[in-house]
């Protein structure tokens, strides 16, 4: 059995032309959410196409999608943070770069996070197949079941509103809706936390100079963000975010276990479920003292399958040959655990960033379906860990999330 830390399972759905949902409890007022209901279908049609274009561009090619439930299910991947992502929240096209975020961004989260709970019913209208967990209680018994169990995550502090009552309200809709996870930075600057560079083709100087951002780590609505998400133990994603929010958030984090009346850190841990250590230059990769902290907080680094961030000086000699593959995740399994005072493997996981628009992918790993061919060769590398590595710490990080009930 495997789990999968960062999977863009509802990509495939922003391809489509999205069915508008009812106003729900987002703190959203009625006139921003009619603006939000009331836009020309012919703006999503054009947003469709232009996503199936980027993602045969970027993606997978041909309109294939990378994750399915077919897949999932040939990779044996049993336990799936499901990403939540809006493109055009982030890629807003009639907003300048850097652009505070606006308010029914979330209105479109939650159509998408229902769009996804409507088309796995669906799919498999009598749960024999999946079911979307929102307690500790039913993910245990989905993956004894046998079952590919869901948790909703987000993708971008964008999302979460354009004011601090907004950030704190939204958070709460998402924790009392599953929610597991947010990572509050992604790709480019939006006023919530700066960002690492990311972008595949371009090199961190280059990104660096071309997409500017301001010289602090979190803004008030990262801030907020950050806050909400600790009072209601959802998981903060620190994957994408800049060494100066990295820190910034550490020290919020630090503060908050203090008010907290001796809280302990891995009372509220943090996970970064879509990186590796960083053997090169890349900032988006995680330094050794970044991977020391997100441990003794008690966390879990999920590994990112893309080439261009996993492979980045890895000691990969032919980045096209599968057997490769294995190996490279194991250099990085290895300098996490170096940087781990109790020299375990109980802080990391797989992240694949699937449909994450990570094209190309390490060898090997095409689509979802691929995730089993890990199961033998890091059986033969860590035995008994392998289990742990492969699904149990992603699956326990995202009980200390989930937490009790039926």
């Amino acid at each position: 059995m495997l789990a999968d830390m960062h999977c863009h399972y509802p990509m495939h759905l922003a391809a489509q032309s999205p069915k508008r949902r009812p106003p729900g409890p987002a703190a959203i007022t009625a006139e921003e959410l009619g603006k939000a209901s009331d836009r020309p279908g012919w703006v999503d049609e054009l947003r469709a196409e232009g996503l199936k274009l980027a993602a045969n561009f970027f993606n997978f090619g041909d309109d294939r999608w990378r994750v399915t439930l077919e897949g999932l299910e040939a990779g044996d991947v049993r336990a799936v943070f499901s990403v939540l992502y809006e493109p055009f929240a982030e890629f807003d096209l009639d907003e300048p770069y850097g652009a505070k975020p606006e308010n029914t961004y979330f209105h479109d989260l939650l159509s998408r996070l229902d769009g996804v709970e409507e088309e796995l019913r669906r799919l498999d209208p009598d749960g024999s197949r999946h079911s979307v967990v929102k307690t500790a209680a039913g993910l245990n018994q989905a993956t004894k079941a046998g079952k590919i169990a869901f948790m909703h995550c987000v993708e971008g502090g964008f999302h979460l509103g354009a004011s601090v009552d907004e950030v704190r309200a939204n958070v709460d809709t998402l924790a009392d809706r599953g929610v597991v996870y947010v990572t509050l930075a992604h790709l480019f600057w939006r006023q919530v936390a700066t960002n690492a560079p990311a972008i595949p083709f371009l090199s961190d100087g280059t990104y660096n100079a071309v997409f500017e951002q301001p010289p602090e780590g979190l803004t008030d609505l990262g801030r907020a963000a950050v806050e909400a998400m600790y009072e209601r133990r959802m998981l903060i994603d620190l994957s994408h975010m800049s060494e100066r929010a990295l820190a910034e958030t550490f020290e919020l984090l630090d503060e908050l276990d203090r008010r907290g009346e001796g809280h302990k850190p891995a009372e509220h841990p943090v996970v970064a479920t879509h990186a590796g250590y960083r053997f090169g230059e890349q900032e988006y990769m995680l330094s050794p003292q970044t991977i020391a902290k997100i441990a003794e907080r008690g966390g879990v680094i999920g590994l990112i399958l893309a080439r261009h961030q996993l492979n980045d000086e890895a000691g990969v000699e032919d980045p096209d040959d599968a057997a490769e593959t294995p190996l490279v995740l194991r250099r990085h399994i290895d300098a996490i655990r170096g940087c781990v005072p109790d020299r375990t493997n109980a802080h990391v996981a797989i992240g694949s960033d699937l449909d994450g628009f990570i094209k190309p992918t390490v060898a090997g790993i095409e689509t979802a379906g691929d995730l089993a061919g890990l199961v033998a060769p890091l059986e033969a590398a860590y035995g008994e860990d392998t289990a742990m590595i492969l699904a149990g710490n992603a699956i326990a990080i995202a009980e200390t999330a989930l937490g009790g009930g039926a």
